[in-house]
This record gives structure tokens, C-alpha cells and sequence, in this order.
């Protein structure tokens, strides 16, 4: 039986512990020196057969060249398999350019992860016209899992969803917050979206009367500048909500963002531990053990 080994980045050495006890395999975390200059010096522990690499990639630019340095001394070590689970994955969002100039961080990621990883696992990936993960890392395995499962089991175990309406804030949100609604046998909407900026959108829905007096679970894939799920609450409130709740996969915002949330609504907000994060409340570790069955068995 092949023992693989799970390295982690230090800030993902809680989950990846957590992961590690339930597969039953070794977790070391990868060490990171940084020179005055800036520079960085990357050691890793003894590498097995099959290694994986827990790395969550939020504030990703140091990570990034870690992960890279951290394969390189993985490969020499005796590693001639190793899988990147990243359940956070930056970078997806710009896979076009919508000004001349701008490079398509996409294709970059891409080609950067797919040189030194055999496989990449991760978790509602921010996707937009590109169709499936596997074309983004071309000649490698590659899974995009969904957080819904696992949500829908959190919120079902909390009792929060009887009577309640999934909502979602904008179209590209129609699929999962449909495969939550479905999972919790009930209704689902989705807001229509404009955006102005970074931190400014405009949210309406086709039949506001539907939220009148019904508690409202809203359903994001990332939240980082929180101003469609403030303006998304405020529209539900203003139909007639009884009251907002919202869950994410991956928290992105900064935790003092929580009062601004409270203040326009929203009664609580939880997320999945995609991203360390004081909101984490919905653990992926069994999702993760069942992808990473067959490294065990190989």
C-alpha cells in the first residue's frame, strides 16, 4: 500500500492536520525562511512516493513561488507523484482580456501549476467562460469539487433551512444555488447583477413578492470585497425578508468586514474552511478524503 505524505503550507496546517488524522497519513509543514532582501528559502520534509500538497491559495503571490520551490525540492526528494490540493485556487477569474494589455492569469496558473504537479484538486473554482478545470491544466488530472454537499448537510443539520429560499446573486450563481435548493427540498431564486466597480453593483429580482415574510439562505462562491452580498441582503430585506443568512465557500474578506455586514442585515455569515478564516464553520475533510482514496490505494 502506498503511503503517501500531505505537506502543507503553515497556514493551511490546521485543515491539513484534520485531513491528515482522517486518512491516517503523515503531515509535515513546509518550512518558509525569508532573507532581508525578500527572498525566500523553502524546505520541505522528507518527500514520499506520493505526496500531497495542502496549500490554500488566498493572499497567493509568496505562496505561489513556495509551491513552486517546495515541488522542486519535493522532486529531488524522490516524489514521482504529486497532488496539489488547493481548495482555494487564485487566479481563475481573468481567463480573458478585457482590455488591451491585460495579461490572462488563467492561462499562467495554468501552465506554472501543470510543470511540476500531477494532479490539482480543488473547490468551486471561480470559472467563467471557461467550460471545465481540466481545460485550464492541460495534460495533467485535474477536479473541481463542489461545496454544496457538504453545505447542504451543515444547514440541514443546523435546522436552517425549512421554510427558508436559497438565493443566489447573480446568473453564474444559478447552478450551485439550484444543487443546494434541491438538496434541501426547497425553493431557489437568483438576482439579477450590475456592476458598477469593484465595490459597487446593483441587484434586482424578477419577483420580489417571493421573499415576503420567509427567511432567506443567500449563497456565494467567493466573497472578497463584500459589496454583492451587502447589496444583495439589502434587496431581500427591502422585498420583505425575514431575515438573511449567508453562506460561502471561500472567505475572502477581512474579518472586520463582519460589522459592515451586520449593520446592512445580514444576520450571520458562515463559510466553508476552503479559507482559514474566523467565519469557517462547514469542514470539507471527508469530500477531500473520498477525492483522495485512490492516491492511498495506488
Amino acid at each position: 500500500m502506498n503511503r503517501p505524505v500531505i505537506q502543507c503550507l503553515a497556514s493551511s496546517a490546521n485543515d491539513a492536520a484534520r485531513l491528515a488524522a482522517l486518512l491516517d497519513v503523515p503531515v509535515r509543514t513546509i518550512d518558509v525562511h525569508r532573507f532581508p532582501d525578500g527572498e525566500l528559502r523553502v524546505t520541505v520534509g522528507a518527500a514520499a512516493p506520493t505526496t500531497i500538497v495542502y496549500a490554500s491559495l488566498d493572499q497567493p503571490n509568496e505562496k505561489l513561488l513556495t509551491l513552486l520551490f517546495a515541488a522542486e525540492a519535493l522532486r529531488r526528494g524522490g516524489a514521482k507523484r504529486l497532488v496539489l490540493l488547493a481548495p482555494y485556487l487564485c487566479y481563475m477569474r481573468q481567463d480573458t482580456a478585457f482590455h488591451p494589455g491585460e495579461a490572462i492569469s488563467q492561462k499562467v496558473m495554468g501552465r506554472l501549476i501543470a510543470g511540476d504537479f500531477d494532479r490539482v484538486i480543488t473547490v468551486d473554482a471561480h470559472l467563467h467562460r471557461t467550460g471545465k478545470i481540466e481545460d485550464v491544466f492541460a495534460g495533467i488530472e485535474a477536479e473541481d469539487l463542489s461545496a454544496m454537499p457538504a453545505i447542504a448537510e451543515f444547514l440541514a443539520a443546523q435546522g436552517r433551512a425549512a421554510g427558508a429560499i436559497v438565493v443566489g446573486p447573480d446568473a453564474e450563481s444559478e447552478p450551485w444555488v439550484r444543487d443546494l435548493a434541491g438538496r434541501l427540498g426547497v425553493e431557489h431564486a437568483v438576482a439579477r447583477k450590475v456592476r458598477h466597480d469593484d465595490r459597487s453593483v446593483e441587484l434586482t429580482f424578477a419577483d420580489p413578492a417571493l421573499f415576503k415574510e420567509r427567511p432567506v439562505i443567500l449563497v456565494d462562491d467567493i466573497v472578497s470585497s463584500g459589496g454583492t452580498l451587502i447589496a444583495c441582503a439589502k434587496a431581500l430585506l427591502a422585498a420583505g425578508a425575514a431575515s438573511v443568512d449567508a453562506i460561502v465557500t471561500h472567505a475572502l474578506f477581512p474579518a472586520d468586514m463582519m460589522a459592515s455586514f451586520k449593520a446592512n442585515g445580514l444576520s450571520s455569515i458562515r463559510s466553508t474552511h476552503s479559507v482559514p478564516h474566523p467565519t469557517n464553520a462547514i469542514e470539507l475533510d471527508a469530500m477531500f478524503a473520498e477525492a483522495l482514496h485512490k492516491e492511498l490505494i495506488a
